[in-house]
Formats: structure tokens, sequence, C-alpha cells
């Protein structure tokens, strides 16, 4: 069985709070685009492997998501078999883009399929929560606003059908460390919902708050959003927190010129 996990972007992304477990309390609306890595999944009769091509994934294999959602299901169906799993990987990671976390919860979609499971969504989203903040979303992958650690979707009425999307990383690796320590949380100045409902708003009031972190010490970062919406863009903004920026355009526009290092994504919505 073979997917192709996509990433995701974040239209306004708000520290509201700090936990009291260490974690923030955001809110954002975080939209799928056609970005994708490869995963294949094969039973295999003798153990369960773990492989990858593509961009180098750094850290243990072992501590791979995917692995983690299959022994995660394999607490609660025992009798689950051995699979053989693969992974070409092609989204930037580390880059505000949620490619890890797509990865798992398409995992756990395909295991449910692959061994009639019979899970609805409910429980998969239950199981991708335990997983990672982002995982959740992608069960159902369809735009929705995420609030508390990123676990918590609601439903939103966003139309980007024909869109054009541009997104740049430079490969600029932002830590969580860095993102959060120039940012001081604070309840957002207008609801999202009704920012959504109206794209003129969007350029001055849907806010990644972590640009106020991350744009004075790496403004090359800031430089390619400027750039997006001296290109057209009508609306541009780091995603999640870095260093990947994505501009949306109502058509596809001219020639751009970026540094040859970028990686660099251009699809309709």
């Amino acid at each position: 069985m073979i997917s192709f996990p996509n990433a995701k972007i974040n239209l306004g992304l708000h520290i509201t709070a700090k936990r009291r477990d260490g974690y923030h309390e955001i809110e954002s609306c975080m939209v799928p685009i056609p970005l994708v890595d490869a995963l294949e999944m094969i039973v295999d009769s003798k153990k369960t492997t773990f492989s990858a091509t593509g961009l180098e994934i750094p850290g243990d294999p072992k501590e791979n998501l995917i692995l983690k959602a299959y022994h995660l299901l394999k607490k609660d169906f025992p009798n689950l078999p051995h699979i053989s799993i693969h992974l070409h990987k092609n989204i930037p990671m580390g880059a505000g883009l949620g490619g890890g976390s797509a990865n798992a919860a398409f995992a756990l979609t395909m295991m449910n399929n692959l061994f009639d499971l019979i899970l609805d969504d409910f429980f998969l989203e239950e199981y991708a929560a335990q997983l990672g903040s982002d995982c959740a979303f992608f069960i159902e992958n369809i735009p929705k606003i995420a609030r508390g650690r990123g676990e918590i979707l609601e439903p939103v009425e966003l139309d980007l059908k024909g869109t054009y999307l541009v997104l740049i990383n430079p490969g600029i690796h932002i830590g969580t460390k860095e993102a959060y320590a120039g940012v001081t949380p604070k309840k957002p100045a207008g609801k999202l919902e009704e920012i959504l409902a109206d794209k003129a708003r969007w350029k001055d009031e849907l806010v990644n708050d972590f640009e106020v972190s991350v744009f004075p010490s790496h403004p090359e970062i800031a430089a390619i959003k400027n750039k997006l919406y001296e290109s057209g863009a009508y609306y541009a903004a780091m995603s999640g927190s870095g260093s990947s920026v994505f501009g949306l355009f109502e058509e596809k526009p001219t020639s751009i010129k970026w540094e040859e290092q970028y990686f660099k994504f251009e699809g309709i919505l």
C-alpha cells in the first residue's frame, strides 16, 4: 500500500498562553498543500522494518514517528502483523510544514485500512494526538482551526480553490526554543474566523506571532516574505515556526528569481 503524506501551511498563528505542562496554547488555521512525501507499507512475515530515501532524516530511525504510530496501535491491537515501511522524504524537515506529523497520521490511516481495524476518524485523531501536536490535523486533512496544543480542531469555511501557492524554504533551522524565545503570549486582537472570512484583512491582521521572534535574528527569512508581496501575493507569511515562507496568489506570478540553494515549491491549491 502506498500513500502520499502532504505538508501544511499556517494561516495566522497566535501564541495565546503558556501552559503548566510546558507547552503553549496556540490558535491557527492549518491548510493542506500539495507538497508530498511517499510512504509505502508491505506486510512482512519476519519483522517490522523502516527505511528511507530522499532528504536525509536526522536522528535514530527507531525513533521515527511512523514506527511510533505502529507501536502505538500494536498496544491496542497486539495481533498486528509485522510490516516493512519505506519513506521517500521530499518535504523539508524542521521547516514549519508538518511533514513528520503528516507521515505519522498517514501511517495510522494506512494501517487502519491495511489491517481492517475499522477505526473512525475520531479514534484515529485520538491516536494521532498522542504522537504530536500537529498529527491529528492530517487525519481528515482539510482546512481547520487548531487550538490547544494544536490538537483541538474545528472545521472552518475557507475556499482557496484555484489559489496559486509559492513556498520557499531557505534551509535555515529554527529550533523550537529559539522560536518561542521572543514571543510574549497574548490574546489575539481579532477573532480568527472573522478575519479568515475577509481576505482583504489577511495581510494586516492574519499574523504569525513567531515572525516577531524569528525575523530580527534571520532577516533573510523576512526578505523572502517581502519579495513574495512585491511579486503580487495577496498574502504571505512564515509557516509554523519557520523557516518556510509562502505566498498566495490569484494567478501564477511571473518569473521570480530565488537563491539557487533555496528549496522551492509551486502549485495550485
